[in-house]
């Protein structure tokens, strides 16, 4: 879409109001509004200011003005404003040198794209990231000098099964088992519907909708792959809609990776596959069917693992869900069709155009446009410096004799172990400028002061169990 035809489609819609949105530093979608009368052309080139000491992780106050530039081919209809309003996607400059703000995520991500184009290797990189989530009924949570306390509510939940809910039906997905019971256990059909079809309408490529393994509303709507930058950009426009809609019915959603003790965390595996000129690269002869290409791909992210994890689980309740017996992948293996490995390579089709690499690490609290740019770096270093995977891992890891699974190198086991990692693994992240240095600082420093050492400083309600009578 042109500047000219979004001009054109707000007066076809007559729209009223142009929202204009951009992503923060940690990985919040921002938002400003102006009249669309505001909206011509020019500002399509010459972008609209403001204040960017405000946003966490960007400028310092006597450095504060920024632009957002509005790209047109993200224009959307958004179906949840009473007035008619058009949201589109920006990108961030410097209103003095014009230039891309270095830590715009949107931007760190457009660099990784050009920086593997200008590689050889490839000209696309197709991300499709399986973002899974909780909606809630009711939660109540807070944390101060005197109290620390979360309560969460669920008419799935089984731990209501005695719940007096004048009637209580005793449909209760126990744990583990909301892996795909049909209505009425699996009370949120028409709510994952509605959020699939609104997905629909706003252009969205969805594929399925499915309740998820968790009780108490875990589920998944899956979204056809795309290339990077766009995948991103439509995954803010599924955690927007999937909030807005839970909203819309008195529910809550929520992409936290941990949120209930003794159940599967939130997950996002995000699959990769290089393509040139139209053609996959990833199949081949070898490996489940793999091409030396794909293998030295997976080496590339094994290698790098642990620092990556400081992007694609960035939280401290990341390491909560990266835990064994859940399902989650914290040995750094790679294999067939065994999800207990980090890398997976679904053999669902033997179609060459289906061969791709499943990174199974990730979870939905991360920003996509630094995930994914990640991902990808790791992917070229290992392609250009042809690392090797090592052997395939072919077995439940879980049930391995001791001495083999001490063998398997395995994921951090705290966001501070992650940040560490990347403070001296990260000499493939800076390579084509994609993530500098300032990007790098930025994000370790940030990390650590708001969320590793908050969570540190504060007493946690278990220790109350563990402790208060000592």
């Amino acid at each position: 879409m042109t500047p000219k035809e979004v001009l054109a489609l707000c007066r076809e819609k007559d729209v009223k109001a142009v929202d204009l949105r951009f992503m923060d530093f940690p990985g919040l979608w921002q938002h400003f509004t102006i009249p669309v009368n505001k909206l011509d052309e020019d500002v399509f080139e010459d972008g609209l200011g403001f204040d960017g000491s405000s946003i966490r992780g960007w400028k310092g106050i006597h450095e504060s003005d920024m632009l957002v530039v509005p790209q047109p081919n993200t224009a959307f209809l958004d179906p949840f404003t009473e007035l008619p309003t058009l949201s589109m996607i920006c990108n961030i400059q410097d209103p003095i040198t014009r230039e891309d703000y270095s830590r715009d995520p949107r931007n760190v991500a457009r660099k990784a794209v050009n920086h593997l184009k200008s590689t050889g290797i490839a000209d696309t990189a197709y991300f499709g990231p399986e973002a899974e989530f909780f909606v809630f009924d009711d939660i109540r949570f807070d944390q101060n000098e005197h109290e620390g306390y979360y309560h969460i509510y669920s008419i799935e939940g089984q731990w209501n099964r005695g719940r007096v809910e004048n009637p209580n039906l005793g449909y209760k997905l126990r744990h583990k088992e909301g892996y795909f019971p049909v209505p009425p256990a699996d009370q949120q059909m028409d709510l994952r519907n509605e959020m699939m079809q609104t997905m629909i309408d706003c252009g969205l490529n969805v594929e399925c909708q499915h309740h998820e393994v968790g009780t108490a509303g875990q589920a998944e709507i899956d979204l056809r792959f795309n290339e990077l930058v766009l995948i991103a950009d439509h995954l803010l426009m599924y955690k927007y809609i999937i909030k807005n809609v839970a909203a819309k019915h008195n529910k809550t959603a929520t992409f936290m990776p941990k949120p209930l003790f003794g159940d599967n965390g939130s997950g996002m595996h995000t699959h990769i596959s290089l393509w040139r000129n139209g053609e996959p690269l990833f199949a081949g002869s070898g490996y489940a069917g793999m091409s030396d290409m794909a293998m030295h791909a997976i080496g590339g992210i094994l290698k790098h693992a642990a620092a990556l994890l400081a992007f694609t689980n960035p939280t401290t309740n990341s390491y909560k869900r990266l835990v064994p017996g859940f399902e989650a992948p914290v040995n750094l293996a790679y294999s067939q069709r065994n999800r207990s490995a980090a890398c997976r390579i679904p053999m669902y089709s033997p179609s060459p155009k289906a061969k791709r690499v499943e990174f199974r690490c990730p979870d939905p609290s991360c920003n996509p446009y630094l995930a994914f740019s990640a991902l990808l770096m790791a992917v070229i270093d290992g392609i250009q410096n042809k690392i090797s995977p090592g052997d395939p891992l072919d077995k439940d890891i879980y049930d391995l004799p001791p001495e083999e699974a001490l063998a398997v190198p395995k994921t951090p086991a705290s966001l501070s172990a992650a940040l560490r990692a990347l403070e001296k693994d990260h000499e493939f992240l800076l390579k084509g400028d994609v993530f500098t240095s300032d990007v790098e600082s930025t994000w370790i420093t940030y990390k650590r002061e708001n969320e590793v050492d908050a969570m540190r400083l504060r007493p946690h309600p278990y220790e109350f169990c563990l402790y208060y009578d000592i």
